[in-house]
């Protein structure tokens, strides 16, 4: 395939976005020989999950990936020749550049807007239809990543799942690992843990600290380190430092680099993610997960949180889903309570069961990369 496909993506949510969009970006250079180019308005922010990155480069080749700096003076930022793409992708409704929709009147791409994931029920409906663009009469289509086979699917890699087995399955894969963090695993309940700093951070540690079972929290270098700080009475702490409290251990990880990020999922034993891009990692890595959504007004979040919980465990009809299902509430509230902590614990061998199974069905589905393409090809 020669098709060139052009995304663009505005960094909103940290990592989030560019997370999900250079993932997709790579998926589509490698597995189908597509010519990417990945628009980024901040590229600074961009650095942290492509380190390759020089932020000073109107544009730069990295994996594949023709990655270009994407200013508010669109037309007049770039110093090279801008040919609208086959396929243009506006991911996360972040509203291409006037100058760009206005040379694709001529064009006529296949105009995607890539919204954001979501279980709820509606999404299987509005998936892939269309709205007509006023000023240049292009069609705009909206595709919605989900958990149904009437949805766009989930993003994942071809081999993917055989990486996650192998590494899983190997015992000095994930030794390598655990040395390249500098973390000690031990007889330890490891956690991950990846979250909003409104989340409820200080009853979580509460609950480690008297946890029926020894706890080590890997954290990884985030926005959520100073709240961690300020909760110990503690100055700061360093990228390798260990903190003890009670039966918890806290340790503090450099941030990780996707592939990393992954393999800390695959090694953990429940991982707490948020947003998207960590969210549906956490289902590849088939190990306990508890989910924080971005938060929205109106309680949008918790709508998003109770289809998720409806659509992954459906009804609380074991303890275990039950335990699963109270910390999720917990972690969306205000308090995340003990009992229910030790409820997951009791129930932690049929958990991790029930998210193994839940990781290979969702697997069984076409994801996400695939969708788009056979989506565009017909179109073009």
């Amino acid at each position: 395939m020669n098709q060139k496909w052009d995304i663009f993506c505005k960094v909103i949510d940290n990592f989030g976005d560019i997370g999900v969009c250079w993932r997709l970006s790579k998926q589509l250079s490698n597995e189908y020989e597509l010519q990417v180019r990945l628009w980024v308005d901040d590229l600074a922010i961009a650095k942290k999950i492509i380190p390759e990155i020089n932020t000073s480069r109107a544009s730069q080749l990295i994996e594949n990936v023709e990655i270009c700096q994407w200013q508010e003076d669109f037309s007049s930022s770039v110093t090279f020749n801008i040919e609208v793409a086959d396929v243009v992708i506006e991911a996360f409704a972040c509203e291409l550049p006037p100058s760009y929709i206005s040379a694709m009147t001529e064009k006529k791409p296949v105009w995607i807007n890539l919204e954001y994931l979501s279980a709820e029920s509606w999404i299987d409906e509005f998936h892939a239809k269309n709205s007509r663009h006023q000023a240049t009469g292009l069609d705009k289509h909206f595709f919605f990543p989900g958990f149904t086979k009437q949805t766009g699917g989930l993003l994942r890699e071809k081999n993917l799942i055989a990486e996650r087995d192998a590494f899983q399955g190997s015992s000095t894969q994930q030794q390598a690992f655990w040395n390249t963090i500098g973390a000690d695993k031990n007889d330890s309940l490891a956690i991950s843990l990846f979250c909003y700093p409104h989340a409820p951070i200080a009853s979580l540690l509460e609950c480690l600290k008297s946890s029926s079972r020894p706890v080590l929290c890997l954290i990884p270098k985030s926005t959520i380190i100073l709240e961690i700080s300020r909760l110990l009475a503690l100055k700061s702490i360093k990228v390798g430092e260990k903190i003890t409290y009670g039966n918890l251990t806290i340790q503090i990880i450099p941030f990780l680099s996707q592939q990393q990020y992954d393999q800390l999922l695959w090694a953990c034993d429940i991982n707490f993610v948020r947003g998207e891009d960590s969210w549906v990692r956490a289902i590849w890595a088939a190990k306990p997960l508890i989910w924080q959504p971005y938060f929205q007004q109106e309680d949008t979040h918790i709508v998003k949180r109770n289809a998720f919980l409806d659509s992954y465990y459906g009804p609380p009809d074991t303890e275990a889903k039950a335990a699963a299902r109270a910390c999720h509430l917990d972690w969306c509230g205000q308090h995340f309570d003990l009992q229910h902590w030790e409820a997951l614990l009791q129930n932690m061998n049929e958990l991790q069961a029930y998210h193994a199974r839940q990781s290979m069905r969702l697997a069984q589905q076409p994801d996400l990369a695939a969708k788009l393409v056979n989506f565009c090809g017909n179109r073009l």
